[in-house]
């Protein structure tokens, strides 16, 4: 586990997101507004978490009504958060999107929702075919990731076409941590689901909330400006062999 990217830096910053997690803007009032716009009604349903980090997506599953959710990630940290946000009501344990999740049966999930994850693996193949793989037939797959007109901007690339490994810090009131992630153009973010058997219904670049604008107002006026990140449901239409 330790050679994935940023494994390091996630498993450092577990007791930051855990203190921070309801009320960090870029998450509370940006990112968790736009993933919740695009979730199906989960009543009943039973739920893949993937890439749950200290388990807040988990934790509001459960408490609106899903009959079961699974929640995996890549950071030991991480898992420990879940598994004391969560108590008894899902199941949580160490996985790698990189690799085939054989721990999750075939067609058992009818909504994977995976949240500023998929940025941190180069290949989107095998989590695509096995995303695909472990929904039913018509389930959907929700996912927010790095928008990339905004890592090409700010990273000052000169080549939008293409995905390469970017260094990144950030400064956190515990200190400054390095983070790496991959960007890519929009072809490769639409591409990999195309081929793996899903329909985009929705893609959206919402504005900050309000809430955001009251935290952060500098920050906010140059996030109705310029997008952060991508938003989008897709659904299995098709099951890959």
């Amino acid at each position: 586990m330790k050679d994935l990217i940023s494994y390091d830096a996630y498993e450092e910053l577990a007791d930051y997101y855990d203190r921070y997690v309801d009320i960090k803007p870029s998450n509370a009032y940006y990112e968790r507004p736009g993933t919740l716009s695009l979730l199906p009604d989960i009543e009943g349903k039973r739920v893949l978490d993937a890439g749950c980090g200290a388990g807040w997506y988990t934790k509001w599953f459960i408490e609106h009504g899903a009959k079961r959710v699974t929640s995996i990630d890549f950071s030991p940290n991480m898992i420990k958060l879940t598994k004391k946000r969560s108590g008894d009501k899902a199941r949580v344990f160490l996985a790698d999107l990189n690799q085939p999740l054989d721990q999750i049966e075939s067609q058992s999930k009818d909504l994977i929702v995976s949240p500023l994850t998929l940025h941190y693996l180069k290949n989107w193949e095998t989590p695509m075919r096995e995303f695909n793989r472990i929904l039913k037939n018509r389930g959907r797959l929700v996912f927010s990731v790095h928008h990339p007109f905004m890592d090409y901007i700010v990273f000052n690339r000169d080549n939008y076409f293409t995905t390469e490994l970017l260094d990144d810090e950030w400064n956190t009131p515990d200190g400054k941590v390095k983070v790496q992630f991959y960007r890519r153009p929009l072809s490769e973010i639409l591409k990999p689901l195309h081929l793996n058997g899903f329909v985009i219904e929705k893609l959206i670049e919402p504005m900050p909330t309000d809430e955001f604008r009251k935290a952060q107002p500098d920050t906010y006026e140059k996030w109705t400006k310029r997008p952060q990140f991508l938003f989008i449901r897709a659904q299995k239409t098709t099951t890959i062999k």
